[in-house]
């Protein structure tokens, strides 16, 4: 079975860069372009921490959807969840499932993991480096 399912790495590592991608370009798009308007992150201004977060998100989310520099991209994100973490999260309560930073650790451990593994096959990354 192992050698069955490892066929599968490269490609599940490349869906793995993009669906975080995708969720972290979606804080991004909530802070920076107020979509969905219910969002709580509706209220997020731009020149404040909240907005720098946002921009962040939006730019390096998209990069990360794209696998275009995935490891030093993954690796300020993976540095920004840190910090998110760390700065709102953690102050509330010493428990995660409490301060709602359950999310900030997933991805910044993710992020952590993408900037060893890199973009996968599917990438901008895997193109370039064919090119090449």
């Amino acid at each position: 079975m192992d050698q069955t399912l490892s066929k599968f790495q490269p490609v599940a590592l490349s869906l793995l860069r993009f669906i975080t991608g995708l969720l972290l370009f979606q804080y991004g798009v909530a802070k920076l372009l107020k979509f969905p308007p219910d969002s709580p992150f509706a209220k997020v201004q731009l020149m404040s921490l909240y907005g720098a977060a946002g921009s962040i998100e939006l730019i390096l989310g998209g990069l990360l959807i794209l696998g275009l520099f995935t490891r030093p991209v993954a690796f300020i994100l993976s540095g920004e969840m840190a910090f998110a973490y760390f700065i709102s999260h953690f102050p509330k309560s010493f428990f995660p499932v409490i301060n709602n930073g359950t999310a900030a650790i997933a991805f910044c451990f993710t992020c952590l993991y993408l900037v060893t593994s890199g973009g996968g096959p599917i990438s901008l990354d895997a193109l370039m480096r064919k090119k090449g």
